[in-house]
């Protein structure tokens, strides 16, 4: 097989598709009805190409060609010879006779085709299907609460609309009268033009004034393309001045990209992050700030690398089974299967029934059986959580690859569930999207259940660009029901937008009183769901960024009521820049959120490690697999790959809870996965560094698209122990209110003790396991010694501490468990 499949002739320039180009106005220097801008586009008065109003688009295709005069300085239109189109792409036309693609419209993402998708809504040039053309309209990321004041006077600031309580702007003021749709007043037709997205004082006709100052100039969003966005390493700032002198922001930007403006007093904080955000934290005044106060260090130093022994039970590591996909996402299913999910690829092991490629599987681990799975919009880099109902939801995504695949859309708002039953009833059904959508598109969004049974959903990207830009980004959450359809509205969360870029993925904890710890970037905080506020912000964590693209691993020890089902969260890992000479950061800092003052207590890996993810095993410890000690996430930007199993037993005291187990001979890189199975081994998966499959690697990409799977069998389990067997449970229904149920169970002989974890695996991608958490139940009843048992459990008190969902019931006896099974807990 070719070392590449992604070297398709016509296709071959995607990999290097430049993922960080502007939006682009075309000048077009004729009269204002030349046809040289793209279809849906004309000539304004200050030559550039802006969109149509309905009276335009008449007027213009009314009018006889033969009155408009063509300057010679005209250009013949130039078509695309590889599907891409628009504005992105140096404005390309799609050739109707084309061989190469089918199809003369170009899609709002910039893709040739011939579909509604490319044709409809947002379609940039050769539109059909009846559909008003039109560019792309910029997406609000944030709306005021349901009980936000009514629109309100304007500010001093310039900004305005839905994001900042409805205030309008001042026509007499020194910004301008008209809102874009970002919240900036201005004057220019970005500002005040309706197709634009004008939010309020809006003329609806081109205003030929002199352009607004920088720092008030509305910034349209990029579009999209297939790739990953890429930060690279910063330039870095010698000797900032204490107290800068420059533009204030006014929109929480600053510094080189950003026209060199200064966070001044700003309200989230006056230091400039070395990406070019406004804020206080180690993050923004620490290594990397621009300007202000750059004095901020963490309240303690981050330890290096420390030794770990070997453990005296390693376990065994064994090369089994395939997954048939890219192992970008992945969860346990309720029939013991593993569902993997990925993007669209142009190559998979797996086929659809329509001969297109599958991009999601479901793997038997007791078979090795692989079933193909069907989804209808790009999945690329979801988030997702198991629904009370036992559904497993996959949220957000990506655009398009139509050259690669027309018959899967866009799924950067998309909602997919997947459904399976313990008696199999269900196996291989595929996903079901019923066509609602998230309010606002979500590319690396995190996800949690909360007791209610409510979704939140928070963070992500609306392009898949840049996040070094702001009009890139999404710092802002939304609840689904419990029945996982959408509420319809983001609010903002000013942890997440004041830790841009770093603030996709971010790490979040249900705790017992049913608010979230949130990790972002080095900061963390304890969040009300209910009211949006934060109730307390813990001590930023020392050392490197924790979140993505240098995402560590976060884990949430195992509740029970010998500790008052009190949190304690252990974060390791992470990098501090996006580049391939990154660090991996051997870190680890573990703190009760909880606790009257909580802290965090530093300790260590025996290595620097990015991209490791942190699973809880069915006796309590957690197993640390996969990533690289060199580099970050995204395509070929790693290396150095991490290869050794390491064990975490946080029962044991500090400098001895780290030791080491089995090493693999499989480089688990970008887009791995790892999870525990019903038998209570763990099943480690994927790696995909590239951006579409490459299956032998070369002096380009020594690290390649992987397949085979892995079992790590635990040291509970080596040498094949007797197992508790003929596990018996009263019933599946559980409910989280202090109840009890009954287990009836066959011990090993001479048997001392008995331990029951009821257990949430979660939703697992990106060396993030959202939702992910065990409580161990008190239990009455088990008989030392004998072999016939059957015992009392009690289930936690509340939902906080059990949030409705499926659930694996383990029993372990002297340490070992009995194979898993669900149970539903509401």
């Amino acid at each position: 097989m070719k070392a590449t499949l992604f070297a398709l002739g016509a296709f071959a320039g995607l990999a290097a598709a430049n993922i960080n180009f502007d939006w682009v106005n075309p000048t077009c220097e004729f009269t204002a009805y030349d046809n040289s801008c793209l279809t849906g586009q004309h000539c304004s008065t200050k030559n550039t190409c802006v969109p149509n109003s309905k009276s335009d688009h008449s007027k213009i295709v009314s009018r006889s060609r033969s009155s408009i005069r063509f300057p010679e300085k005209r250009q013949a239109a130039k078509f695309s010879l590889d599907g891409k189109c628009g504005p992105a792409n140096g404005n390309l036309l799609c050739d109707p006779k084309s061989t190469a693609y089918t199809g003369s419209c170009c899609s709002q993402y910039g893709w040739c085709g011939e579909t509604p998708a490319h044709c409809g809504t947002g379609c940039l040039s050769g539109c059909t299907n009846g559909a008003e053309p039109s560019v792309v309209k910029p997406v609000v990321s944030a709306s005021p609460r349901p009980n936000a004041p009514a629109p309100a006077a304007p500010r001093d600031d310039g900004r305005c609309g839905k994001d900042f309580g409805g205030a309008t702007c001042d026509a007499k003021g020194a910004y301008g009268g008209c809102c874009s749709s970002y919240g900036y007043c201005g004057t220019t037709d970005g500002h005040c033009l309706v197709p634009n997205g004008c939010q309020n004082g809006c003329t609806g006709a081109v205003v030929s004034q002199a352009p607004a100052p920088i720092s008030t100039v509305t910034r349209p969003p990029s579009l999209t393309s297939s790739g990953e966005p890429v930060l690279g390493k910063p330039t870095s700032v010698a000797n900032p001045p204490a107290t800068p002198t420059g533009i204030p922001t006014i929109d929480g930007s600053c510094g080189a990209t950003f026209g060199n403006t200064v966070c001044g007093d700003w309200a989230q904080g006056s230091c400039c992050s070395m990406y070019g955000y406004c804020g206080n934290t180690t993050a923004h005044c620490g290594e990397g700030c621009q300007n202000g106060p750059c004095v901020k260090a963490p309240s303690q130093p981050a330890p290096a690398a420390s030794p770990a022994p070997v453990a005296l039970k390693q376990g065994t590591l064994e090369i089994k089974g395939r997954s048939g996909v890219p192992a970008m996402h992945a969860g346990l299913m309720q029939n013991g299967n593993v569902v993997f999910l990925d993007k669209v690829e142009n190559y998979t092991e797996l086929k659809l029934a329509n001969g297109q490629f599958a991009y999601s599987s479901e793997y038997d681990p007791r078979t090795q059986k692989l079933t193909p799975l069907a989804y209808k919009t790009n999945a690329f880099c979801s988030g997702g959580i198991f629904l009370a109902d036992g559904r497993f939801a996959s949220l957000g995504g990506n655009a398009p690859l139509d050259f690669i695949d027309p018959t899967v859309g866009d799924g950067f708002k998309g909602i997919r569930f997947l459904e399976r039953s313990e008696d199999g009833s269900k196996n291989g059904q595929d996903w079901v999207e019923p066509g609602k959508l998230l309010d606002t598109p979500r590319w690396y969004a995190s996800v949690q259940i909360m007791p209610d049974s409510s979704i939140f959903v928070a963070s992500g990207s609306l392009n898949g660009l840049d996040p070094s830009k702001p009009e890139n980004n999404n710092p802002t959450y939304e609840i689904l029901n419990a029945d996982g359809t959408p509420q319809g509205t983001s609010f903002n969360m000013e942890i997440l937008s004041k830790n841009q870029p770093y603030y996709m993925y971010p790490f979040m904890h249900l705790m017992k009183d049913g608010n979230l710890f949130v990790q972002v970037a080095k900061s963390a905080e304890i969040f009300n769901v209910a009211t949006g506020n934060v109730v307390r912000q813990v001590a930023d964590l020392p050392g490197s960024y924790r979140t993505y693209p240098n995402t560590g691993g976060s884990v949430m020890m195992p509740l029970s009521s010998a500790n008052d089902w009190n949190p304690d969260v252990i974060i390791c890992g992470g990098g501090p820049y996006q580049d391939i000479t990154a660090p991996g950061d051997p870190s680890c800092g573990r703190m009760k959120p909880l606790d009257a003052n909580p802290e965090w207590e530093m300790d260590s890996m025996p290595e620097g490690r990015g991209m490791v993810e942190g699973t809880l095993l069915a006796d309590g410890t957690i197993a640390w697999v996969n990533g690289a000690q060199l580099g970050a996430q995204g395509f070929g930007v790693a290396e150095n790959p991490s290869l050794e199993v390491l064990l975490y037993d946080p029962n044991q005291p500090k400098g001895k809870r780290f030791t080491t187990g089995p090493k693999s001979t499989i480089a688990r890189m970008y887009h791995s996965v790892a999870l525990l199975l019903l038998d209570g081994t763990l099943l480690i998966s994927g790696s995909n560094p590239v951006e579409q499959p490459i299956l032998t690697p070369d002096a380009k990409n020594p690290f390649v698209t992987e397949f085979r799977n892995e079992i790590y069998t635990p040291g509970y389990l080596q040498g094949n122990p007797t197992r508790p067997s003929n596990v018996q449970i009263s019933s599946k229904n559980l409910v989280a209110n202090g109840s009890t149920f009954t287990i009836k169970f066959n011990a090993p002989a001479n048997s001392k003790a008995v331990k029951v974890s009821l257990y949430y695996g979660g939703f697992v991608t990106h060396s993030v396991h959202m939702g992910h958490r065990m409580a161990f139940l008190d239990t009455t009843g088990f008989k030392a010694g004998t072999t016939a048992q059957s015992i009392t459990v009690t289930m936690p008190p509340t939902k906080s501490i059990a949030p409705p969902g499926p659930y694996v019931v383990y029993v372990l006896v002297d340490g070992v468990p009995a194979i898993g099974q669900f149970v539903k807990v509401s």
